[in-house]
C-alpha cells in the first residue's frame, strides 16, 4: 500500500493544539505500519465524489481521509 500525506493534511495539522497533532501523528503512523489493525475505526464517505475515500477515527472529535 502506498501512503502519501497531501499538502492540506500538513497545513491543517500545524492550526490544531499539540495533544491533537500527536494524536493525528501517532495514528497516521499506525496506519502505515499496519492498516488492517481493527482497532482503526473505518467509515466509507458515501457523499464524496471520488467513492474510494474513507475516514479514520482519531479520537471522538478527530478523523482523517483516506484514499484507498
Amino acid at each position: 500500500m502506498d501512503f502519501r500525506i497531501s499538502d492540506t493534511f500538513t497545513d491543517s495539522l500545524s492550526k490544531l493544539t499539540g495533544e491533537e497533532q500527536k494524536a493525528i501523528k501517532t495514528t497516521a503512523f499506525d496506519l502505515q505500519l499496519n492498516p488492517e489493525n481493527p482497532g482503526f475505526s473505518f467509515h466509507k464517505l458515501d457523499r464524496a465524489k471520488d467513492k474510494n475515500f474513507w475516514s479514520v477515527r482519531v479520537n471522538t472529535n478527530i478523523r482523517i481521509n483516506v484514499l484507498s
